[in-house]
């Protein structure tokens, strides 16, 4: 055979066994627990017919096989008489399981933190003022619940004011500072409701006083509801608002004056015009000579015109157009500074471009809405200086205390909302602030972390915020805002 013959024979064997090796499919690979494992043989001897027992001794030189598929009890040492088939013993292999791969990824991102929502309110509050020449207030107190409840109902007093009148076995105490509080203790049957009232005299008559209701614990710590109402006085008659008159009015005044400064210029125009025209006619009547007018064979000579000054105007008018106009400026500048100064208000906190809203305002007891919240708040208590420490151990200053802020917040947006307690703050005298003791406010929330979870659309919740201050003076101001870039509200403290 030629050399080039065999070199394409032994190239083509050697191409048909890769394509052989390609064509047989992989054979999994035995588990190395199972091929270290020696395998026991499975071959199990199964006897066709079952001969009948005898209790006969087995001939000599037979030897009886016992079978694996008979119990251990039957696995004695009974011979059997005839011949019996049996199957080869089979070899079991070991299947391994190949590993699983990782399923995919949900299609969907797994959905965030679920809102807030308010714990159901067993005791409901409703303050609603009164139609009256003093200012009254009407508290209605339900249980909404299945068993009796006993409450402790406060109502926070306007600065300045003092009660005329409690209803309901309420008494009137000093809630610290400037401020007086109505306290009633109550025990409300299941499914009840009760109606309070309170009557104010007021230092300053005929100015809107608020006055915020809560109804607490029996231990007065933690707020069940909160309401909230203004009194106003009641507005005066449209016939008794008289406006200022005509002559007291700057429009008026400037437009008399102009008025009066055109006539001026129209007479002395006229006075002087008729002035000029007898001049002219005094002049024409001397141009007459003693001839009569007659001609002569000689030219006359050319009558001298009379020369005419420019016509100026006198002095005194100069100045008294002057001194009008001047005055006009004036007074229209006056009376335009004065509006606009009477329109700022000095309440209104400035903002710049990277908040978001504007900054708002306002007492206690008012609610004040920001661009995701609307805060309210109810009522300020503040402990004993060197307190602070003894709710639940954390680090505060040795006269420390602390201050329980009653507040109540509502989504007024269309989507949940976070907040975070880092950002609520009570302003101390000096400018200082300090932000919410977040384990005393967890502590005073029976263990509820408030700032966890964001909070529903429309969803309201009224809670306690505690802050941690030092020194005897209690916090000035709340400073509360929904995000970082929340122009926020100002509540300023009694």
């Amino acid at each position: 055979m030629p050399a080039s013959t065999r070199h394409h024979r032994a190239l083509a064997v050697f191409v048909h066994c890769l394509g052989i090796l390609a064509a047989v499919p992989a054979l999994p690979a035995a588990a190395p627990e199972a091929a270290a494992t020696p395998r026991p043989p499975a071959a199990t001897p199964q006897p066709t017919a079952a001969p009948p027992r005898s209790t006969a001794a087995p001939p000599p030189g037979a030897t009886p096989r016992p079978s694996a598929a008979l119990p251990s009890a039957e696995a004695s040492t009974t011979g059997t008489p005839g011949p019996a088939a049996t199957r080869p013993p089979v070899a079991m292999v070991a299947r391994v399981t190949e590993p699983t791969p990782p399923s995919a990824p949900p299609a969907m991102a797994p959905p965030s933190r679920a809102p807030a929502s308010a714990p159901p309110q067993q005791v409901t509050v409703a303050v609603a003022p009164e139609n009256s020449p003093a200012p009254r207030y009407r508290i209605q107190v339900r249980n909404v619940g299945n068993a009796p409840v006993e409450t402790t109902v406060r109502q926070e007093l306007p600065p300045g004011s003092s009660p005329t009148a409690i209803s309901g076995g309420g008494r009137s105490t000093r809630a610290g500072g400037s401020a007086t509080e109505v306290t009633w203790r109550l025990r409300l049957p299941a499914h009840s409701s009760t109606t309070l009232g309170t009557a104010l005299a007021a230092t300053a008559p005929g100015q809107p006083l608020t006055a915020p209701a809560c109804a607490f614990t029996s231990d007065g710590t933690r707020p069940y509801d909160c309401a909230t109402a203004t009194w106003k006085a009641a507005a005066a008659p449209a016939a008794e608002v008289t406006e200022a008159p005509p002559w007291r009015r700057y429009p008026v005044l400037l437009a008399g004056l102009a008025v009066l400064l055109l006539i001026s210029a129209a007479v002395v125009w006229v006075w002087r015009r008729r002035r000029g025209r007898r001049v002219t006619a005094a002049a024409l009547a001397d141009s007459g000579g003693p001839g009569g007018g007659r001609g002569t064979i000689y030219p006359r000579p050319a009558t001298p015109v009379p020369t005419r000054r420019r016509r100026t105007p006198p002095v005194w008018l100069l100045v008294g157009a002057a001194v009008a106009v001047l005055a006009g400026v004036v007074g229209t500048a006056g009376w335009t500074a004065t509006r606009q100064v009477s329109q700022i208000d000095t309440q209104k906190q400035p903002t710049s471009g990277a908040w978001m809203g504007t900054g708002v305002a306002g007492p206690v007891g008012v609610p004040l809405r920001e661009s995701a919240f609307e805060f309210t708040v109810y009522r300020m208590s503040c402990g004993a200086p060197g307190s602070a420490g003894k709710t639940d151990g954390g680090a505060a200053p040795a006269n420390g205390r602390r201050c329980q802020a009653t507040v109540g917040v509502r989504n007024v947006t269309g989507d949940h909302q976070p907040w975070h307690g880092q950002l609520q703050r009570a302003y101390l005298p000096g400018g200082r602030w300090v932000s919410t003791d977040e384990p005393a406010t967890r502590a005073a929330n029976l263990g509820r972390d408030v700032f966890a979870d964001p909070m529903a659309a429309g969803a309201r919740m009224v809670l306690p915020l505690v802050f941690t201050v030092d020194g005897r003076d209690p916090p000035q101001q709340l400073e509360l805002r929904s995000g970082v870039f929340s122009a926020g509200v100002r509540v300023q403290m009694p």
